[in-house]
């Protein structure tokens, strides 16, 4: 069974930097595309970054504007969510997700994921 675990999460001001953590275990991840999405009190789950297992291909939201990058660690099992220039719109909480095949956008086509973890930005 697929187990993803979100760590790195906190509590920061405006303008600083986390990087959240998912360590996958369960299988092997090769086929595998991995997502970060994020839900906000009262707002619906929303499409952050996607990457691709085998060969590290990558895709953003427009919205992010390069503040946040993905990246994977294939002898951890890890896949990474580095968040620069936060803001307290980006306060919610952040989910991992996985899906067999490539990188989607849409949260249905996600078959696991992680319980969040909760990122806080004051200002």
């Amino acid at each position: 069974q697929v187990q993803l675990v979100e760590s790195g999460g906190g509590l920061v001001q405006a303008g600083g930097s986390l990087r959240l953590s998912c360590a996958a275990s369960g299988r092997t991840f090769s086929n595998f595309a991995m997502g970060w999405f994020r839900q906000a009190p009262g707002k619906e789950r929303e499409f952050l970054a996607a990457i691709l297992w085998s060969d590290s291909y990558r895709f953003y939201a427009a919205f992010l504007k390069g503040r946040f990058t993905i990246s994977r660690d294939i002898a951890k099992n890890t896949v990474y969510l580095q968040m620069n220039s936060l803001n307290p719109a980006d306060t919610a909480i952040y989910y991992c997700a996985a899906r067999t095949g490539g990188t989607s956008v849409e949260i249905s086509e996600y078959d696991y994921w992680g319980q969040g973890t909760q990122v806080t930005v004051s200002s």
